[in-house]
């Protein structure tokens, strides 16, 4: 049996069965869960999405999968119904993301740190402004997305955390208080990437960005957003400012090596790393904002010190990078030799 190899019309022999059951026979039949994110829709009527995926199965392969054997996600049930052309509705909206947190908070600070009803106009434009931003798949949003309600929930959420506020907090999260002191810390710097926000979702500059599959690395740090990462990156892969930057490094005399390390491709790879270096936007997007980028703004480092800067926030230059990397060395140097082994000794061995 290939898991998720399913036709239309297994499918809809397991909504038949579903049907002619009832909701609460087939569930227990085999062994399902009611749905709790995903729902399958077939003439306006809704069903379990992972049960029918998993019963389809029987139709085509002989059994129905057990529950255990895969996920009710987008990465198998969802996929699968989607596959044989059904629709798929989200029965909860996922999480705020820092870029829309980031906008609600910059209303609250508007708003002398005070939360928002829904009716408030104010709310009512964010609202319509946050079902704009390409951050969440219209898959994955259900009717009552970033509503005003929701939006107005989400300035209490903030409100409620500040440190003057004197009640008790309402249900916000960790990703809230984080950007909260975020604004308290740095209020014009924060305005500033709440405002290219803004103006990138109004002007449609920030509509069409590629998603960034580091975005989804646990250890991958945005403190602007994930809107202003993409911009961000899409500038650093720019083709035509790489090549003038690396043209300038060469006229001047310089080599392709990492600004930060010293790493050459060159002189490790031989022709297979001749003129390949990867090209960093030194200054954040919030400061430079969307003029013109110049030459001295880009710096030529290997993809391990590009991955450092990026790593965590607050992002260290390059020059920072090196010193880091410069001190590191400096001090391994100060170990006499014999202590560096007993200590390489002492470490446990793999146990792959």
């Amino acid at each position: 049996m290939r898991k998720g190899a399913i036709t239309r019309e297994a499918v809809l022999r397991a909504i038949a069965e579903y049907d002619q059951l009832g909701r609460a026979e087939f569930l227990a039949k085999y062994s399902f869960s009611e749905a709790v994110s995903y729902v399958l829709v077939h003439e306006d009527r809704e069903y379990d999405s992972k049960a029918i995926a998993g019963v389809a199965h029987k139709w085509d392969h002989g059994r129905a999968l057990l529950p255990a054997e895969f996920s009710g996600g987008k990465d198998h049930a969802v996929a699968w119904l989607r596959r044989a052309g059904f629709k798929v509705k989200a029965i909860k909206n996922p999480d705020w993301a820092r870029d829309e947190i980031i906008l609600a908070c910059h209303l609250v600070m508007a708003n002398a740190w005070k939360g928002l009803d829904a009716n408030d106009q104010r709310v009512i434009e964010l609202s319509d402004l946050l079902q704009l931003m390409p951050i969440h798949a219209e898959a994955d949003r259900n009717d009552k997305f970033r509503n005003p309600n929701g939006v107005a929930r989400k300035t209490f959420d903030i409100a409620t955390r500040h440190p003057d506020y004197q009640g008790k907090p309402t249900n916000g999260g960790a990703l809230d208080v984080e950007v909260l002191n975020d604004f308290l810390a740095k209020p014009t710097e924060m305005t500033q990437v709440a405002q290219l926000i803004r103006e990138g979702i109004t002007t449609g500059g920030l509509q069409n960005l590629p998603p960034d599959e580091e975005e989804e690395l646990d250890d991958y740090s945005a403190p602007e957003g994930r809107l202003l990462m993409r911009r961000h990156r899409s500038r650093e892969r720019n083709k035509a400012l790489r090549t003038k930057k690396i043209a300038a490094v060469l006229r001047q005399g310089g080599r392709l090596s990492c600004e930060a390390c010293g790493f050459d491709f060159e002189e490790v790879y031989g022709e297979r790393g001749d003129g390949y270096i990867e090209c960093h936007h030194v200054v954040p997007l919030h400061e430079a904002g969307e003029g013109r980028t110049r030459l001295s703004d880009l710096a030529l480092i290997c993809a391990n010190c590009h991955r450092m800067i990026h790593r965590r926030a607050p992002w260290p230059t390059p020059k920072e990078l090196r010193a880091l990397i410069e001190n590191r060395r400096v001090g391994q140097n100060r170990i006499p030799a014999q202590q560096r082994g007993a200590s390489a000794a002492e470490k446990p061995t793999s146990l792959a």
